[in-house]
């Protein structure tokens, strides 16, 4: 028995926001949204592909952004995805703490912390 990785990741969100966060994940980001099964879609939340892995959204009563929590999103082009968050007027906050890796931290429009990393494309680009 193995853990073999992630499935998805959750994220809380206020009611109603589902909209804002298709336009900032979908349009901004460019992930595709997941349909949710009939019996989740009923609770409100929205659904988005990240690679093989999933981003959920959960509809959460008494909702508190996420300050210091956050998932790490890894894309393909950290300056691009960088420069559509800050065009869409986002704040981009560069974090140069870690030798060699190029991320950012931002805020989803409901509040939450993310960090987007460029994703290694050699095995010598991963610090241990």
């Amino acid at each position: 028995m193995s853990v073999v990785g992630i499935h998805h990741v959750q994220i809380a969100c206020p009611a109603g926001s589902e909209d804002l966060l298709r336009h900032f994940y979908g349009v901004v980001c460019g992930m595709a949204e997941l349909q949710k099964p009939p019996v989740l879609a009923a609770r409100g939340g929205v659904w988005f592909a990240a690679g093989e892995q999933q981003l959920h959204c959960g509809v959460e009563d008494g909702f508190a952004p996420a300050a210091k929590a956050h998932p790490c999103l890894a894309t393909d082009d950290v300056d691009s995805l960088a420069a559509a968050i800050a065009g869409a007027g986002g704040e981009v906050s560069w974090d140069n703490a870690i030798p060699g890796v190029r991320r950012f931290h931002t805020h989803d429009p409901v509040g939450n912390r993310l960090e987007f990393q460029q994703v290694a494309t050699r095995k010598a680009d991963f610090i241990v």
